[in-house]
């Protein structure tokens, strides 16, 4: 089964997301190929979640997972740290007060 790069996915998610009027920005520019991606979710109260997608090793499915939650900052340190042990990181900061990011939705997984 081929991969989709990942350029070509980010692209993709934040059509998506301005297609729901949903603002969204990279961040942190990985490698374009293979770089894996971390999406933050910032509801704009100071609070904030991240997401890594995730290898089901009984399924085989993948899936998007919370890494972390808390307060902005404490999310922000975090990303961080990940950024410091993987330099093809790819950061996708979405803003939304409802909390939406669409990362559940078919296709994105």
């Amino acid at each position: 089964m081929s991969r989709l790069t990942a350029r070509f996915w980010v692209d993709a998610y934040l059509a998506r997301l301005r297609f729901q009027d949903i603002p969204a920005f990279v961040t942190a520019h990985g490698d374009d190929t293979a770089g894996a991606v971390l999406v933050k979710l910032n509801t704009l109260d100071g609070q904030a979640r991240a997401y890594q997608r995730s290898f089901d090793l009984m399924t085989g499915d993948r899936k998007w997972v919370e890494l972390v939650a808390g307060a902005d900052g404490e999310v922000e340190a975090s990303i961080a740290k990940q950024r410091q042990f993987d330099s093809d990181l790819w950061v996708i900061e979405v803003e939304d007060r409802q909390g939406r990011h669409l990362l559940d939705e078919p296709g994105l997984d």
